[in-house]
């Protein structure tokens, strides 16, 4: 068997213990970790919150008067809300595209300057 010695892959201190010991601590372990994964989740949450925000426009927009709201497309623009960013889309038996930001969506109008905000009805489980 091999004595070769082992350096913890974060800070570089000499291992001690276990054969398959990779970090001198849980701190070590968890920057390690959290450097390692920091694009990938840098990116997601750049784009939860774009997702987060484009739906808290359309529901302050819509309030809670409204079933749905017929409004220009750059109020929504001027509101920062970011057209490239959805979360799905509902297309009906009529053929019109719904986009979604979660529970909250809006459909194109004929006049391409006006949308027509919706919120989907959820269903309720049961318990």
């Amino acid at each position: 068997m091999e004595n070769q010695e082992r350096y913890c892959l974060d800070c570089g201190k000499l291992l001690r213990g276990r054969i398959d010991k990779k970090f001198c601590d849980d701190a070590c372990r968890n920057n390690y970790n959290n450097r390692q994964n920091s694009d990938q989740t840098n990116y997601v949450r750049n784009v939860n919150n774009t997702l987060r925000k484009n739906r808290r426009i359309l529901a302050e927009l819509l309030g809670t008067q409204n079933e749905t709201l017929k409004v220009r497309k750059d109020r929504l623009a001027e509101k920062g809300f970011q057209f490239n960013y959805h979360t799905h889309t509902y297309l009906t038996q009529k053929q019109q595209v719904y986009i979604f930001c979660y529970e909250y969506g809006y459909l194109q109008l004929e006049d391409a300057d006006w949308l027509l905000i919706v919120k989907r009805k959820t269903e309720q489980t049961a318990h």
